[in-house]
């Protein structure tokens, strides 16, 4: 069995991609620790500066315990620490495990700084029963190759450079040193998959393969070049297949591809879901999405949901979201001040020239009362002088999917008996003078939808 040093580390480390700032996750545990001290020793030989990353989920009454016990070790070895308390969502269909692990990256993500790295403690133990598990659950290439070395990380790098080291080079090292650290009991609770595998699973077949969690690891490897060369492959057909919309596929070239070569398409698919953000369905998922949604009729509303995710359709473009949240059905009152916060993660409404503006000028010297108003179908859009237009026109010239369509604000002018609309965000201007409404930092920007030029455009009547 190969030892574990710094030197060791400071190789691994420069084979990595080149970062600025390391970011120590430390959990206060065996593996962290020895990978803290460790880099600790190296300080002047790292490319950046070093930072140790505490995340206290709150999930166990001794957590605060841990995170003064990583205060301790951090001042010893004279390393800044962070400690970044996280709220644990329990996402829908995935365990507590998950959620948490989910929780961690993204509050990583939102700590860690462009170039800069977070760097874990992962190790070929670790390797080998992350591709036991995925191979229990029938995953593919993908989830076979378990946890890349390297990945990207909100704007900086996710850096895990003991990949190669088994644990009890760790521990080896670890008493050694005469390190402290601290045994998260919730370890050892075998109703978790992992901890099942680690306890019993894994040292059984050490009996009989000694070596066993290197050659499982070595096949992870295997399988990540094999992926890599298919991500290669279907990556070079996405933009024959690109859709109208930016971030979209267009249904009728994939479902040529489906038809000639499933095989293929299925693993574009995958590419595309990955490249988005998402992960990818069970198999189940994209056979409904190859048979379901991509041979539906165009003004049909064809949906594939899995956990965290839905794939819908708009005329010839396939979509690719997170689930909607329920459609707002409240009215806000605005005084055309400042901006408008809107429900649900919508974003917000301004309008150009505040009150300085046609309508803010109307609003402030309270000649009308504005009113923003959601999924009101029945309202026209009626300029001074021209026929009036229904609202589900206006979504059609613009290209709003009907299910995005009651999430899109209305700005009306309210307070008497018959509400004139003024705008529909993103989409149309409804009065004889435009009332600048702007629209920002709503869920939908990437898809090219409710860009801020489209204001000024008027509705074509259609009566």
């Amino acid at each position: 069995m190969a030892s574990f040093d710094a030197a060791t580390l400071h190789a691994t480390l420069a084979a990595l991609p080149p970062v600025g700032r390391l970011w120590i996750g430390l959990s206060g545990g065996l593996d962290s620790t020895v990978l803290l001290h460790a880099a600790a020793s190296l300080r002047g030989q790292l490319p950046g500066a070093l930072h140790a990353l505490h995340l206290d989920h709150g999930l166990h009454p001794h957590a605060p315990r841990w995170a003064e016990h990583c205060r301790q070790v951090c001042g010893d070895l004279d390393v800044p620490l962070t400690v970044h308390r996280l709220v644990v969502p329990r996402r829908p269909g995935a365990s507590l495990e998950a959620s948490a692990r989910a929780a961690r990256y993204q509050a990583a993500a939102e700590v860690i700084g462009p170039g800069e790295a977070l760097v874990t403690a992962h190790h070929r133990d670790d390797q080998a029963e992350t591709l036991l598990l995925a191979l229990l659950r029938g995953s593919g290439l993908h989830g076979l190759a378990a946890m890349p070395a390297a990945a990207p990380l909100g704007s900086g790098w996710l850096l895990r450079p003991l990949l190669d080291q088994d644990r009890t080079a760790l521990l080896a090292y670890a008493r050694q040193h005469r390190l402290a650290w601290i045994d998260d009991p919730s370890n050892a609770d075998l109703r978790h998959d992992r901890n099942r595998l680690r306890q019993q699973v894994l040292p059984m077949l050490r009996l009989r393969w000694p070596g066993a969690a290197a050659t499982i690891a070595r096949s992870a490897a295997h399988c990540a070049e094999a992926a890599a060369l298919i991500d290669a492959s279907v990556a070079a057909l996405l933009p024959s297949l690109a859709g109208s919309r930016p971030h979209t596929l267009a249904v009728g070239a994939l479902r040529a591809l489906a038809e000639t070569d499933p095989a293929r398409a299925r693993a574009l698919l995958r590419h595309w879901l990955r490249g988005q953000g998402h992960r990818p369905p069970p198999r189940g998922r994209l056979a409904q999405i190859i048979a379901q949604v991509l041979p539906a009729r165009a003004d049909a509303a064809p949906l594939v949901t899995w956990t965290g995710c839905e794939v819908r359709r708009y005329r010839d473009d396939l979509f690719v979201l997170a689930p909607l949240p329920p459609a707002p059905a409240i009215r806000l009152a605005w005084d055309g001040r400042g901006s408008l916060a809107l429900p649900a993660g919508l974003g917000r409404l301004r309008l150009t020239g505040g009150t300085a503006g046609p309508v803010g000028a109307a609003t402030a010297a309270r000649t009308i009362r504005l009113e923003v108003w959601f999924g009101h179908s029945g309202l026209r859009c009626r300029r001074p002088g021209a026929p009036g237009q229904r609202l589900k026109h206006c979504f059609q010239q613009a290209g709003v999917p009907p299910w995005l369509r009651p999430y899109v604000p209305l700005l009306l002018a309210a307070g008497r008996e018959d509400p004139a609309l003024i705008a529909i965000a993103g989409v149309a201007d409804c009065a004889a003078v435009a009332p600048g409404l702007i629209w920002e930092d709503h869920p939908w920007t990437r898809f090219g939808l409710f860009q801020v030029d489209r204001g000024a455009e008027p509705c074509a009547a259609d009566d």
